[in-house]
């Protein structure tokens, strides 16, 4: 068992990094291909416009195949798009791989969060989410930093390394992973649009999903564009930036692995409850702070409660139903991905007109507020018993 959760943290850990690897680099890359800010976030949101359309695509189709061949040819595949992207010599070239990867890790992600519940003891369940989670904190603390470092020696070479682990890792797959083929009744009721009407003729479900991408679109909305605001106005550079992104790493992994704990102590309502409230707090403060060291501070405490909600909010999503995990994995990490695509636009949109920070952080503060508002109204958290 803890090679499969060494696996699914490696996993996550490197395409979390190439996922977020666009936000210190986005200034960089602006200036690489000649243009404007308003734009120039359409590098982060081309990767999230191929993960969310073909998600869709790939969880249900997932559920009907054996898992382990879905991972491995998905690693495979983002592999090779990713060290493509290292290549380019235009802004649209760029678009057309950030997309193939995007692509890629749809096919690789639900897995990883449809395979927890199967492969993992009921008990572990909460833990084994918390450790796939790290590895997306992980890669914000480490990949993130350690890729503006390499960018400082050539723009591409952060594509190269991380395509280069992602070999590795599918050689991994290959040797380690166990089939994961589902039940012969299962792949004879199969159709795509039954596997989503299932899943989605509930209220609770529709309103949960909704809060979910809602939240989702503040998030990403804000921390795309971090690293512009850092550069214009604090007047940090690559390096810099990346050690501001250390802080979110380090805080969202101390929350993915002692989340648990928390909600434990405090119950999965009012952790919930608390966390909301004090990101919105802290993402209003944040453009007010005096210094970058109080930024860290700001930016560290809002990714431990970030880390502390991810598992949570995955955990109660994947209890909606037994037999449409990889469904429930791809349709979240699809309406994440969609809120990144037009968290980021819009975040664009309100950085260029009004030339501050602070209209993307009341941004992601209202859809914070909403997001609680649907979760809450659904019912999901009373449909969920957290399990040590």
């Amino acid at each position: 068992m803890k090679k499969i959760f060494l696996l699914f943290f490696f996993i996550m850990f490197v395409i979390g990094t190439d996922s977020f690897i666009l936000s210190p680099l986005l200034p960089l890359l602006q200036k690489q291909f000649h243009v404007d800010t308003g734009i120039s976030g359409w590098m982060v949101s081309s990767y999230a416009v191929g993960y969310a359309l073909f998600a869709l695509i790939a969880g249900p189709l997932s559920d009907l195949l054996n898992r382990k061949k879905v991972m491995l040819w998905g690693m495979l595949a983002f592999s090779v798009s990713t060290m493509l992207c290292g290549t380019v010599h235009s802004f649209w070239n760029m678009n057309v791989f950030r997309f193939a990867a995007g692509v890629s890790a749809a096919f690789v992600t639900p897995q990883v969060w449809a395979s927890i519940p199967i492969l993992v003891p009921k008990e572990k369940i909460l833990r084994g989410m918390g450790i796939a989670t790290a590895g997306l904190s992980i890669s914000q603390m480490l990949g993130l930093p350690i890729g503006s470092y390499l960018a400082s020696i050539h723009w591409s070479v952060p594509f190269f390394c991380i395509g280069s682990v992602s070999i590795i890792l599918s050689i991994i797959i290959f040797l380690l992973f166990p089939d994961i083929v589902p039940n012969r009744q299962t792949t004879q009721s199969f159709t795509l649009l039954k596997q989503y009407s299932r899943l989605l003729n509930r209220n609770m479900s529709r309103l949960a999903f909704l809060g979910y991408f809602i939240f989702q679109l503040g998030n990403f909305g804000a921390f795309s564009f971090l690293g512009t605001w850092l550069s214009d106005q604090h007047h940090l550079t690559i390096s810099q930036i990346g050690n501001v992104m250390l802080f979110l790493g380090l805080g969202n992994t101390v929350g993915s692995l002692g989340g648990s704990t928390i909600v434990h102590y405090l119950g999965k309502k009012r952790t919930m409850y608390i966390g909301i409230c004090l990101s919105i707090l802290l993402y209003i403060a944040l453009p007010y702070v005096p210094s970058t060291a109080y930024i860290k501070a700001d930016l560290m405490a809002i990714f431990i409660i970030w880390g502390t909600l991810f598992p949570l909010m995955m955990s109660l999503l994947q209890t909606l139903s037994d037999t449409s995990r990889g469904t429930i994995a791809a349709l979240a990490n699809a309406l994440m991905y969609s809120g990144t695509t037009f968290g980021a636009a819009l975040a664009g949109i309100l950085y260029t007109n009004m030339n501050s920070f602070i209209s993307i952080s009341l941004f992601a503060s209202i859809c914070f507020f909403v997001f609680i508002c649907l979760f809450a109204t659904s019912g999901i958290m009373r449909s969920y018993k957290i399990t040590r």
